[in-house]
């Protein structure tokens, strides 16, 4: 483990884990740009502004490349076959793996996978037990995105509960030792899982990218499975998180919930909302400096990691008025949650619409959803990258 680097401020305590948001708001108020310590003791440049984070996730001064980090970046590491991925790509390597995979996540092909989306959140609802306690993150959440980025890529029904499982240890784990298990676990999987479908091709996502690596040689061959690992990974994770973020708060939320059921119209614009006030990713990925960098006028240093705090845009009152309150009728709507730039999320709109399947499919069929326990007993991860909870305990009646 890294010793805490005691000479920086630490951000991340038990109030910032009570309360990010709090936190963001104290720090903004004493200015845009702030160096602490990552809780591994690391240095990194914290940019907590709506208008500098927008502007530093477009900016090609900015790289995700780790080779241009010059204080040693200590995030968990990866193994090459997992590292060679999007999210570690700038420019010209980031696009020719971008349109490998693109016409997979378009709007209209997403459109196309609606129905199945719809009949496996039905399933899924169908099956939560009325007048009783049922953890929707378990039952609900996390396997209806499972299941839709599962089939894309044809993994098997039995391998997708244990691949989301490793992913949200290395992401949180419980101790340190958790994060290298998890790691080598998806490592083994998913070089197995390639070498499987190499033998038997299938119709299949993961099946297209082994022929461009075997026949047009687009693709390396840990890029092909780092490819894998990333659409995987990002398509399960996130919209999961989303789904209980946005549950609960429809919950704390009670008048925009009966305008919601009583208009289901209403659905796109409460996601988008949803996807400001509570998504789970409080950062951006990790970014290197390629020169001395100005932001807000603090000047970090070439080859520092910065941080941009999509958690604290997204709460900043200097974009968004009253930038703390729910409200599913806002004006301004725009958002970072899925990126911006180069990297805008290329499930963006499968992860919509999925979240908006689940949300419709547990309201229509269960308008008397209630919280099972008060909200200070829930349980959120601790991790200081992403804000989920571990479980949502729901009564559906």
């Amino acid at each position: 483990m890294t010793a805490p680097n005691t000479s920086l401020p630490s951000l991340f305590d038990a109030d910032f884990f009570a309360d990010p948001y709090a936190a963001y708001a104290r720090l903004r108020a004493k200015g845009g740009v702030h160096l602490v310590a990552a809780p591994d003791g690391a240095p990194i440049w914290l940019v907590l502004r709506e208008r500098d984070v927008r502007a530093g996730l477009s900016d090609p001064r900015l790289s995700v490349n780790k080779a241009h980090s010059t204080r040693g970046y200590r995030g968990f590491s990866l193994p090459p076959a997992l590292d060679a991925n999007l999210l570690n790509m700038d420019d010209s390597d980031h696009l020719r793996l971008r349109r490998l995979v693109s016409k997979a996540f378009t709007p209209r092909r997403v459109e196309q996978l609606r129905t199945a989306i719809e009949a496996t959140a039905g399933r899924l609802a169908d099956a939560l037990v009325p007048g009783e306690t049922n953890d929707l993150a378990a039952l609900y959440a996390n396997p209806l995105p499972v299941t839709v980025i599962g089939d894309l890529l044809d993994v098997p029904a039995a391998d997708r509960a244990p691949f989301s499982s490793w992913v949200g240890t290395m992401i949180a784990p419980d101790h340190p030792a958790q994060v290298a298990e998890a790691v080598s676990a998806i490592h083994d999987f998913l070089s197995g899982l390639v070498a499987a479908r190499r033998r038997t091709p299938g119709d299949d996502l993961l099946s297209a990218l082994i022929t461009a690596r075997d026949e047009g040689d687009k693709l390396s061959e840990d890029e092909l499975v780092s490819l894998a690992f990333l659409i995987l990974m990002a398509g399960a994770e996130n919209a999961q998180h989303v789904i209980t973020s946005g549950v609960l708060t429809l919950l704390q939320h009670p008048q925009h919930l009966q305008e919601l059921k009583a208009d289901f119209r209403l659905l796109p614009d409460a996601v988008e909302e949803i996807l400001r006030y509570a998504h789970p990713n409080q950062m951006a990925i990790r970014r290197f400096t390629l020169e001395d960098f100005e932001i807000d006028s603090t000047v970090i240093p070439k080859g520092e990691t910065v941080m941009l705090c999509l958690g604290s845009a997204h709460r900043d009152p200097a974009r968004y008025p009253d930038a703390d309150r729910f409200d599913i009728h806002r004006e301004d709507k725009a958002h970072l949650a899925m990126g911006y730039g180069l990297h805008y999320c290329l499930g963006a709109a499968l992860a919509r619409t999925e979240v908006q399947t689940a949300l419709a499919a547990l309201l229509h069929r269960f308008p008397r959803l209630r919280l099972a326990v008060p909200p200070n007993e829930l349980r959120w991860r601790s991790s200081w990258r992403s804000r989920a909870l571990r479980e949502l305990p729901v009564i559906v009646d």
